[in-house]
C-alpha cells in the first residue's frame, strides 16, 4: 500500500459496515487504533457525514502513565473534532490472568459507552499481525482446530452489541506508513514488549527470524480454520433444527436417530454446544468425551453427566437437563445478570428498598413447586419435574412469582433463556449454531449483523 491511498484503503475497510446507529472506536493511542480512528473518520466524513463517531479510551490503570496517555488521546481527538470519552477500569486487579481480565473489562466498558449512546457498533484496531500472533499462541498451546480460526471479524458482545475488527486484513507496517506520511505519531505501550506476558513473547519470537513466512502461514491457517469452523457450525445447526426440541423449560429432547446420524463430526459439535447450553457452561464440552458419549448413545440406553448436564437416553429420546447440584443461592435480581449462565436477567424498573426488604430474589424453582406443574404428554414426569426444579423463578417473601416476574407489581423482572457458550461473546464464525440453539431454548433472536447485504459483503461469518 502506498501512503497516499488512504481514501481507497478506508473504503475497502469500511464500505460494507452499517453506521446507521453510529460507531464507537476503541482508541488507545497506539499506532493501530490511531490509524483506525483516522481512516474511519475519513470514511464517515466522505460517505456518511451524519453518522455519529465516538472515540473511547479505556484507562486500565495498570501503568503510572496511562492517565496521561488517555488525555493525549483526548487532545488528539479534540483537534480533529471527534467526540471522545475516557473510561477507567476501577477496582482490584487480579494477580493472575491479568491480560484476560483487562480484555473483559475493556469490552464491558466499551459496550457500556456504546449502549449509553444507543450505538450498536464498536470497532477495534486488531491487525493481521495480531491475528497471526493469536493463531501461533493457540497453536503453541495445542489449541483445538476451532481455536486456530483466531479472532473473528465480528463478535457479538452480551447478545446486543457488535464488535468489529476491520483491520484484520491489514498489516501493521502499512498502517504505520500511512501515519508517518501524514506526520502523525503514536504512543508506544511498554507492555507490548513485556515478555512476562504471552503475546509480547510471541511477538518477540516472530521478530527473530522468518517473520514474514511464519506470519503468512499463520494467516493462511487462520483462514482455513475459519472456513472449517463456519462449515461445521452450519451442519451442526441443521442437526439441531432437525432433531432437537424443548418439551418443557430446561429440558432438551433429541430424537434417537441423532446419535446415529451419518455426519458424526457435526453431531459431536452439536452435542458439545447443547451440553454447554443446558449446563450453563461458557466453554464447549470436551470433544473427546462427547465423541465417546455419542458412541455410547448409539448402542444402549444410559444416564450420564457431562458439563453439568444430565444425559438421559431412553426409547422415547435422548433428554438433556441441568443437574440439580451447585445451583445459585437465592439472591436479589441484578440487571443484565447471567443467572447460572443459563438465563439473562433484565430489570424493567428500579428495585426498591421495600422490594429488597420483602425478599425479592431469584432462586431455583425446586422440587416441590416443580412437582405441581401439569404433566407433559409423552414426557416422563420424573424428567420434566427434574428439569423444572433447576429452572430460575422469582420469589418474594417466600412466595413464588411467575418466571417473567409479572406478579412483581411495579418492578417487573425478565428472566429469559441464554445460549451459555455464546452469551458473553459470540464470534461470527458461530452465528448459525448459536441462532439454532437460541430458537430451540427460547432465547431472544440475534440482533442484525453489522454488515450490509445478505452475507455481510465479505462473507463475514466465514472468515
Amino acid at each position: 500500500m502506498t501512503p497516499d491511498t488512504k481514501a481507497n484503503l478506508s473504503d475497502r475497510l469500511f464500505f460494507d459496515l452499517d453506521f446507521s446507529t453510529g460507531a464507537v472506536a476503541a482508541v488507545s493511542g497506539g499506532s493501530d487504533s490511531t490509524a483506525l480512528l483516522l481512516l474511519l473518520k475519513d470514511h464517515i466524513d466522505r460517505t456518511e457525514p451524519a453518522a455519529r463517531l465516538l472515540a473511547v479510551t479505556v484507562d486500565h490503570g495498570l501503568r503510572p502513565d496511562s492517565a496521561d496517555e488517555a488525555r493525549l488521546v483526548a487532545h488528539f481527538c479534540a483537534q480533529r473534532g471527534i467526540a471522545h470519552r475516557i473510561l477507567a477500569w476501577h477496582g482490584d486487579k487480579p494477580a493472575t490472568g491479568l491480560p484476560a481480565a483487562a480484555r473483559e473489562a475493556r469490552y464491558r466498558l466499551l459496550a457500556e459507552a456504546a449502549d449509553a449512546e444507543g450505538i450498536k457498533l464498536i470497532l477495534t484496531g486488531h491487525t493481521a499481525d495480531d491475528q497471526a500472533e493469536t493463531v501461533l499462541m493457540r497453536q503453541a498451546r495445542d489449541d483445538e482446530g476451532r481455536g486456530l480460526a483466531g479472532m473473528a471479524p465480528a463478535t457479538l458482545h452480551d447478545w446486543r452489541t457488535w464488535i468489529v475488527r476491520p483491520l484484520l486484513v491489514t498489516r501493521r507496517a502499512a498502517l504505520r506508513d500511512m501515519l508517518r506520511h501524514r506526520d502523525i505519531g503514536w504512543i508506544e505501550d511498554p507492555t507490548n514488549v513485556d515478555v512476562r506476558f504471552e503475546r509480547p513473547r510471541m511477538r518477540a519470537a516472530l521478530a527473530q527470524g522468518e517473520s514474514e513466512r511464519r506470519t503468512a502461514e499463520a494467516l493462511a491457517r487462520s483462514a482455513q480454520a475459519a472456513r472449517e469452523r463456519h462449515d461445521i457450525g452450519r451442519r451442526a445447526a441443521m442437526l439441531i433444527d432437525a432433531f432437537a426440541s424443548r418439551p418443557v423449560p430446561g429440558l432438551i429432547r433429541l430424537d434417537c436417530d441423532f446419535a446415529g446420524h451419518g455426519d458424526g463430526q457435526a453431531a459431536i459439535y452439536a452435542l458439545r454446544i447443547l451440553l454447554a447450553t443446558v449446563g450453563g457452561m461458557s466453554f464447549l464440552a470436551d470433544e473427546a468425551r462427547c465423541a465417546a458419549l455419542l458412541a455410547r448413545l448409539r448402542s444402549a440406553p444410559l444416564c450420564a453427566t457431562l458439563s453439568r448436564t444430565v444425559v438421559d437416553a431412553r426409547r422415547s429420546g435422548i433428554f438433556l437437563r441441568r443437574e440439580n447440584r451447585n445451583l445459585p443461592d437465592p439472591a436479589p435480581p441484578v440487571d443484565n445478570q447471567l443467572w447460572d449462565n443459563r438465563r439473562r436477567v433484565t430489570l424493567g424498573g428500579r428495585i426498591t428498598l421495600k422490594d429488597r426488604s420483602g425478599g425479592l430474589v431469584i432462586a431455583p424453582l425446586g422440587a416441590a413447586a416443580a412437582g405441581r406443574a401439569p404433566p407433559i404428554e409423552e414426557i416422563p414426569p420424573s424428567l420434566s419435574r427434574a428439569a423444572l426444579a433447576a429452572e430460575p423463578s422469582l420469589w418474594s417473601g417466600g412466595e413464588q412469582l411467575d418466571f417473567a416476574g409479572g406478579n412483581a407489581g411495579r418492578q417487573p423482572v425478565s428472566i429469559v433463556p441464554a445460549v451459555a457458550p455464546f452469551a458473553r461473546f459470540l464470534p461470527s464464525f458461530d452465528v448459525e449454531p448459536a441462532a439454532a440453539v437460541a430458537a430451540l431454548v427460547g432465547a431472544p433472536p440475534l440482533p442484525a449483523p453489522p454488515f450490509r447485504g445478505q452475507d455481510g459483503g465479505r462473507g463475514w461469518a466465514k472468515a
